[in-house]
């Protein structure tokens, strides 16, 4: 008995510990994105080739870990569908807008801003009932959401805000919110993240390549030395990573709580940008990012609940 007993705890240890360390993990390198977008167009980069590049080269080294676990992206009519779809709204789309609004609004602002998926993920996932609505969780979320909120209204009221690009960006945790439910829905069966991530990767290439022939948008990378290459490598890596623990996340936990990578991004990517490369902290800063915080404990403690009660519900 006791040995059942301490196999039972065990078993939810692990049940909400590795969704755990994909959310926090997943989100802290969403946050070093973020700065190295801003710190690549310093060095010359336009944000299209800086991200066609890093996504093409996190494509190969995701392609090349899928050939080493034998769990290589499947070619079919379906899956490309899934490939292309959810390249389009979780990588190429999203973050073109992010990476190009950096310049006009900061990197702490794009970083805060894509932590606003969570509430449209949930509301998604109620009215799907993908998801079972809970209190906490509920709670959790519309903190997360007040927070980011907090810190938009205050962007919009500065005197040299761009509106346009402002606007622009609160688009992409639009498209977040549209992958984060159509990859649960349409999760390929019997494919693992491993096998995902590199075919979502190479498509969201693929779209990138194609606006590149729209006038102004172009993939050259200056060669002005090794530093522009080495960023992009860095990037390449941080995008493999990334979007592999997305997919672990996304399998793990569900897309309330994959959701939330964002809010963990603001958290690790505004102090970088604030102490790292010398912005200005955006008004309203401590009670938006403590809201956020607040947002993702709750939401993550609800999940962990909602577990148990599962589990036990399964093991009477």
């Amino acid at each position: 008995m006791v040995s059942s007993a301490q196999q039972g705890t065990l078993g939810h240890k692990q049940t909400w510990l590795l969704p755990l360390l994909c959310l926090l993990a997943g989100g802290a390198l969403i946050g070093i994105s973020t700065n190295l977008a801003k710190y690549a167009g310093e060095i010359g980069l336009t944000p299209l080739a800086f991200l066609f590049w890093s996504i093409t080269g996190a494509a190969v080294i995701l392609f090349i870990y899928a050939l080493w676990r034998r769990e290589l992206p499947p070619l079919n009519k379906p899956i490309l569908s899934y490939y292309f779809v959810a390249a389009l709204v979780s990588v190429a789309g999203s973050n073109l807008i992010f990476f190009s609004a950096i310049p006009h609004v900061g990197a702490s602002f794009v970083a805060l801003i894509i932590s606003l998926p969570p509430l449209l993920t949930y509301l998604a996932a109620i009215v799907l009932r993908i998801e079972p609505f809970t209190k906490l969780r509920a709670l959790g979320v519309i903190a997360a959401l007040a927070g980011a909120g907090i810190l938009a209204a205050r962007k919009f009221s500065a005197p040299d805000a761009s509106v346009f690009w402002i606007v622009l960006t609160l688009c992409g945790p639009v498209l977040l919110a549209i992958g984060n439910i159509y990859r649960t829905l349409y999760w390929p069966a019997n494919l693992s993240a491993s096998a995902l991530a590199p075919g979502m990767l190479i498509a969201a290439s693929g779209l990138l390549a194609l606006v590149s022939i729209v006038p102004h948008y172009s993939l050259a990378v200056p060669m002005t030395g090794l530093l522009p290459l080495g960023v992009i490598v860095l990037q390449a890596f941080v995008f493999a990573a990334q979007f592999l623990l997305l997919f672990l996340l996304q399998k793990t936990g569900g897309p309330v709580l994959l959701s939330l990578l964002g809010a963990v991004g603001a958290v690790v990517g505004v102090p970088i940008a604030i102490f790292l490369q010398n912005e200005s902290p955006p008004e309203g800063l401590i009670l938006g990012a403590s809201l956020i915080v607040l947002g993702v404990i709750l939401v993550t403690y609800g999940g962990v609940k909602m577990m148990r009660a599962e589990k036990g519900s399964v093991s009477e």
